[in-house]
């Protein structure tokens, strides 16, 4: 049985859905803006495509840093870094996991590893935003969501 293509929303310990329109413009800054909000830091593990446009979504938030990338080789990490003047860049996916400045993970990794990477993400203590497909199965979806709530910690599939 394969995993939904749906967004869900997972946090430990319990689950809430979350719908939204077809079309979803960027915000404004008058919208979003808040002097007092803490800064959330972001970690993007991957360099391809989809992980650019998310990149370029963040970029546009208040409160929000885009502070470290890893990618499989540290030239892909630093291309990729370059291009949006992130901070912080490595050629490895476990060093990103790792770094303890982050706040929340976006795993953009090839789809055949989105559950091994979004549980190295977790089991460093960090939140996780994980694009689709999440897994080939709901064994390892329940899996990665088990685990995220085991250790009280934010996991979002979408």
């Amino acid at each position: 049985m394969a995993a939904s293509s749906s967004p869900s929303l997972l946090a430990a310990p319990s689950s809430t859905s979350s719908s939204s329109s077809s079309s979803c413009p960027l915000p404004n800054s008058e919208s979003i803006s808040s002097s007092n909000a803490r800064v959330i830091r972001w970690g993007i593990c991957g360099t391809g495509a989809i992980a650019s446009d998310f990149v370029t979504v963040l970029t546009r938030l208040h409160n929000t840093e885009v502070a470290a990338v890893g990618s499989r080789t540290l030239e892909s990490a630093r291309r990729f870094a370059d291009r949006f003047g992130i901070p912080s860049s490595y050629g490895s996916y476990d060093e990103l996991a790792a770094d303890d400045s982050l706040d929340v993970v976006y795993v953009a990794t090839p789809t055949f590893r989105h559950v091994e990477d979004s549980l190295m993400v977790l089991k460093a203590g960090r939140a996780v935003l994980c694009e689709k497909a999440m897994a080939q199965n709901s064994e390892e979806t329940l899996r990665v969501v088990e685990f995220a709530r085991s250790r009280r910690l934010f996991f979002l599939h979408g």
